[in-house]
């Protein structure tokens, strides 16, 4: 066998210096990766200074403006009474005996709260007190006007105004308030005010950064940051069924005494007023809704040139095709968007000029999707403004020229005044559809609470899951119509259902005590 020669010196040297070769090669990699680690932790540091510094500049422009309200109001609430939903809201977040909230808000929890309450729960009159925040939108002279919530300002006996600067101003004035909307303007007389500047909260966009200023737990001047969670919020159960509701929601933390506060943009512009929580605990927990500044804007101007809110009106029953896709098939209707009329209100604009199953799809051509946007267009018109609304009817649409009213004080008292509409296969009964009729007698009027009046066929019994069940009909409903044929009797409701064809659902209006006039499509089963 052969020896093996020697390696060569330098060819093992090479060889054994490749470690150190690798080991002084692998150093230089992580210099530079160490070096780009430093200069990327500088890009991102330098990139957090930048946002400091814009919240920083939004702090110095806004907090100025921003003022803490406390306010006294005398309240009366005869014993066992309870009180008013709003002070519950304010006064009382976890409910007035401890057990849970009792607001409107989603899923029954609520929001809205300002303040502890100072005063005795028993019988007869007692004093309040709660502090809440605003903000100042307008300096004349001496005088400045602040906005901020109803349910902060609104009916107070007496209200001291505190501004950023430690000053105390003892004789703030309501100028107006407007429970629909929960706004209010505040008057004030002082050497020095700062007002803040309006925005635009049509430009605003789900995710964009957004910073909430006001007086949480009596703190003036405190601001926090979030972005926008969503937009066009309705049907939260904030302001009942009388309010205006179309809601900002965020995520910056709002607590209580922040209500009434401005929510600003990047640029520090006013686009919103801090309004509300939804809480199970009566703290932030992540749900914060404000009134946006182009709503409140208009809100604030009427109640400074006024002292009240005149709003155009129409007088209808209404509610989004979206709501029951089955009706809108029945009627033809075949858009995503629209606002489908239920109901007609006696001696009201609409009143001739609309009928109930149109569905309006624009207002002076302007598109409405919803029942949300409808009504703050017509809400935001002057009384006896000519408006011209684009409605489907009978298969086509048509162009309708109607005079605005005076909308009422109170809305639900002007909804009992309904006018009922004129009337216009598979063999079917009510009862194959799950239901038992029974034409109007004095027993069925005072067992249901029927107008006196009635005529039609009153539901006296539905059947669990049946399609009566699906389509949400209830005893002491009364039908008055069947495809779109009026109907005075119970054997003239059965007969008419008879007759339907069974290719489309069965249209039937239906005026109940909880929901007033409606209409109820029942696809009844093939």
């Amino acid at each position: 066998m052969k020896s093996m020669k020697p390696l060569n010196k330098s060819v093992a040297a090479l060889i054994l210096g490749g470690g150190a070769v690798g080991a002084f090669l692998g150093a230089d990699v992580l210099r530079n990766q160490w070096a780009g680690a430093q200069q990327a932790t500088e890009q991102q540091r330098s990139q957090a200074e930048d946002l400091a510094t814009v919240f920083r500049d939004i702090g110095k422009k806004v907090e100025p403006s921003v003022v803490k309200i406390e306010v006294r109001k005398t309240v009366k609430a005869p014993s066992g009474v309870p009180l008013p939903d709003d002070m519950l809201r304010r006064f009382f977040p976890n409910g007035p005996q401890g057990n849970g909230p009792q607001g409107n808000g989603p899923q029954g929890q609520d929001d809205n709260n300002n303040g502890d309450d100072q005063g005795d729960q028993g019988g007869g009159s007692f004093e309040q007190v709660g502090t809440g925040s605003g903000v100042v939108m307008e300096v004349n002279g001496r005088t400045g006007y602040i906005l901020t919530n109803n349910h902060v300002a609104g009916g107070a006996s007496e209200m001291t105004v505190y501004l950023a600067d430690g000053r105390k101003i003892e004789d703030g004035k309501l100028v107006g308030a407007d429970p629909k909307t929960d706004l209010a303007v505040v008057q004030i007389q002082a050497d020095d005010l700062q007002a803040a500047k309006w925005g635009d909260s049509s430009t605003l966009q789900q995710g964009d950064w957004i910073m909430a200023f006001g007086a949480p737990f009596g703190y003036v001047g405190s601001m926090t940051h979030g972005i926008v969670s969503a937009l066009n919020r309705n049907r939260v159960g904030i302001l009942g069924q009388q309010g205006y509701e179309d809601f900002i929601q965020v995520d910056a933390p709002i607590n209580p005494g922040n209500s009434g506060g401005p929510l600003v943009n990047l640029h520090g512009e006013v686009v919103g007023i801090n309004t509300a929580i939804a809480s199970r605990s009566g703290g932030f927990q992540g749900i914060g809704f404000a009134i946006p500044v182009n709503e409140a804007k208009w809100i604030y101007n009427q109640l400074k040139e006024h002292h009240k809110v005149t709003r155009g009106w129409l007088g209808v029953g209404i509610k989004d095709v979206t709501e029951d896709p089955e009706v809108a098939k029945a009627v033809g209707f075949t858009q995503p968007n629209g606002v489908l009329v239920e109901q007609l209100i006696a001696e009201s604009p609409a009143n001739g000029k609309l009928e109930v199953y149109d569905v309006i799809t624009a207002i002076n051509g302007k598109p409405v999707r919803n029942v949300t946007e409808l009504r703050n267009l017509i809400a935001e018109q002057a009384p006896g403004t000519d408006i011209q609304m684009t409605v489907f009817r009978n298969a086509k649409e048509q162009q309708v020229t109607i005079k605005l009213g005076t909308q009422p004080e109170n809305l639900l008292a002007s909804e009992n005044r309904m006018v009922t509409p004129p009337g216009q296969g598979n063999h079917r009964t009510a009862e194959t559809l799950g239901m038992r009729l029974a034409t109007p007698t004095q027993d069925l009027t005072e067992k249901f609470g029927l107008p006196e009046n009635a005529h039609g066929a009153v539901v006296t019994s539905v059947q669990p899951r049946s399609a009566a069940d699906h389509a949400g009909l209830q005893p002491g409903d009364v039908i008055t119509q069947v495809d779109r044929k009026p109907a005075g009797s119970a054997e003239e409701v059965s007969n008419l259902i008879s007759k339907h064809s069974g290719k489309t659902p069965i249209l039937l209006y239906v005026e109940s005590g909880a929901n007033g006039g409606h209409i109820v499509a029942i696809e009844p089963k093939k």
